[in-house]
């Protein structure tokens, strides 16, 4: 590489100034309107989100689940338009804006490799529906109705109303029980009598009881059999099928109404059983051998 041999004259760098000022003038404009365009950008965003969101509340064509995913789409679609318009301002072309698109969506890819699984667990949600809105799920260590479901995370509330957000990687690849879908539900319950008592009786009470209870389906019928046979006592297991909108208060108000039976068939229950009273033991003085001590 050759180098000048000469330095510039003062002359050369005068006439030089105007153009360099020209060219600073012009890159400070273009920095100044590039924060303006990205400021307008994210308001813009922010402000379509929340706009397509209340859109999409009022409609009823368009499914729970997907309307925030809705949402979330419009707003990053305006801030990748917004990136788009900042980078042309500065002299960007299109080819190059695109290969530089790939190569960086490329690096963000390797680099983010769990947020993108995200992603596509929660685009799989999505399309395979294993819940809904308002759905109530139980996950490994949570239970509660699910919020929302995101690009990112699904938002659930627990019974005793925490906020709970779990990463959508997380749900799709561990089990999921769904509470809600089904329109009936089946309970099991256990009931403790004494030994004693005669099965048939107990059998035919806890029947009639069932029976008449509105609340319990006649379709599949309740039953009630014999799930273990101890020394002092007997367990009987009760199954009854119920309205799963109201399972809740179905389920504590068939319990009360198996007690009350119970209760006026006078049908004991199990009454614990004392440990013999053993004499203490004593070590003999001559042999060490162990003798039943004296009663006073």
């Amino acid at each position: 590489m050759a180098f000048p041999t000469t330095l510039p004259t003062v002359a050369s760098v005068a006439g030089a100034l105007p153009t360099l000022s020209a060219m600073l003038i012009q890159g400070a404009f273009n920095v100044v309107v590039a924060i303006l365009i990205l400021i307008a950008g994210w308001v813009l965003a922010r402000w379509m989100g929340r706009w397509v969101r209340e859109l999409m509340g009022t409609t009823h064509y368009i499914d729970v689940t997907l309307k925030p995913l809705i949402a979330s789409f419009a707003r990053y679609v305006v801030l990748t338009l917004t990136i788009v318009v900042v980078l042309g301002q500065f002299g960007v072309q299109t080819a190059s804006l695109i290969a530089l698109l790939g190569a960086a969506g490329l690096a963000v890819g390797l680099a983010l490799q769990g947020t993108l699984s995200n992603v596509a667990s929660g685009v799989m949600l999505l399309l395979l529906r294993p819940f809904r809105i308002y759905d109530k799920i139980k996950l490994t260590d949570v239970t509660g109705t699910v919020r929302e479901i995101g690009l990112f995370r699904t938002e659930v509330v627990t019974d005793n109303g925490n906020f709970v957000s779990i990463p959508n990687a997380t749900i799709f690849s561990g089990t999921i029980i769904n509470t809600s879908r089904e329109s009936t539900r089946r309970t099991d319950f256990t009931v403790e009598v004494d030994r004693s008592e005669d099965l048939d009786e107990i059998e035919k009470k806890l029947m009639e009881c069932l029976t008449l209870d509105k609340r319990v389906l006649k379709s599949p019928a309740p039953t009630v059999e014999v799930e273990s046979l101890g020394p002092l006592s007997t367990v009987l297991t009760v199954q009854v099928w119920l309205e799963n909108r109201d399972f809740g208060s179905a389920l504590s108000n068939v319990k009360k109404k198996v007690r009350h039976t119970l209760q006026g068939a006078n049908i004991s229950a199990p009454l614990p059983v004392p440990a013999p009273a053993v004499a203490p033991w004593q070590p003999s003085e001559k042999s060490g051998e162990s003798r039943p001590a004296k009663p006073n």
